[in-house]
């Protein structure tokens, strides 16, 4: 299976690669803790509003701050492999930080794909994106589809 991981320098590198080859580079992240069908929904209409997807996943620090001490469930490694092993996954790039903006202002993706209730105005990455004339796209979530819910059932389906 082909390793999809690259670092934050290399990435920078294949984006300027990409944009002299007229390729648009659709960017987005999160911490895809356990993948479920939501993920490979929005993955797949990520793809679909460019050429080449990358992906930033927060490291396993990263995850932990956000979500608590007992996450992430699945380590960064085993999610790169996850994430790696989809098709319309190009790129996949660590982040340490909360929110990925030194990695957007680094790769500057023409688009910026988030999911959920969002207002576009309200991400703390809007202000980059725009800045370098980035668009910023919200798609939806798949309804019953979240990490946290499916956590909660396992749980309640094993403590009885």
């Amino acid at each position: 299976m082909l390793n999809k991981y690259f670092t934050i320098k290399e990435a920078v590198n294949k984006r300027r690669f990409l944009k002299e080859a007229s390729r648009s580079v659709v960017f987005t992240n999160g911490c895809f803790d356990l993948i479920h069908a939501g993920h490979v929904q929005y993955l797949q209409q990520a793809k679909s509003l460019g050429n080449f997807l990358i992906i930033g996943i927060n490291s396993d620090e990263s995850v932990k701050k956000l979500k608590g001490p007992k996450r992430p469930l699945v380590s960064q490694q085993e999610r790169i492999i996850v994430l790696s092993a989809f098709e319309f996954v190009d790129m996949i790039v660590v982040f340490d930080q909360y929110t990925p903006e030194t990695l957007i202002e680094a790769i500057k993706p023409d688009i910026h794909v988030k999911g959920g209730d969002y207002k576009k105005e309200d991400l703390p990455e809007y202000d980059i994106v725009s800045s370098y004339g980035g668009l910023v796209e919200i798609l939806p979530f798949r309804k019953g589809c979240s990490t946290s819910g499916l956590v909660e059932k396992i749980v309640s389906v094993y403590s009885n």
